[in-house]
This record gives structure tokens, C-alpha cells and sequence, in this order.
């Protein structure tokens, strides 16, 4: 679980619901708030990526990866 305080004051919790590693074996979260519905990257230690095409790029392989993963349907 991430917690995120935001400008406002506000305290968002993330949960992790993937991790993906680059081609340099690097590890990252890839965290979901169903309250914010949104989703950010984090690097090992837990740390926002402040990269937003790094994390856009993870972000993208992770939803390749979970669509890969699904439950297949008859067709």
C-alpha cells in the first residue's frame, strides 16, 4: 500500500497491482487508486517516477503484459 498526500491535503492510498522490469532489469511498481482512479509508477524503494514518459512507457507495457495474462475467451 502507497500512501500519497496531495497539494490540497489530501491522502490517497495505492495498491500495487503490478510490477514490470525494464530491458536494464530495473523494477517497478505499477500502484491503482480505485478512489482516484488512477494509477502511478514507482521505482524499487517506493519512490514516484518524476519521468512521465518513463512511467507512461512502464504503464503501457504493464497493460500489454495484463492483457497477455487475461482469461482467454472462445472465439
Amino acid at each position: 500500500m502507497l500512501v500519497i498526500e496531495t497539494t490540497d491535503g489530501k491522502q490517497l492510498e495505492f495498491e500495487v497491482v503490478g510490477l514490470v522490469e525494464d530491458d536494464e532489469n530495473n523494477a517497478y511498481a505499477v500502484c491503482y487508486s480505485e478512489k482516484a482512479d488512477e494509477f502511478v509508477v514507482t521505482d524499487a524503494k517506493g519512490t514516484l517516477l518524476d519521468d512521465d514518459e518513463l512511467a507512461q512507457e512502464i504503464l503501457d507495457d504493464f497493460f500489454v503484459l495484463a492483457d497477455e495474462s487475461g482469461p482467454e475467451t472462445p472465439g
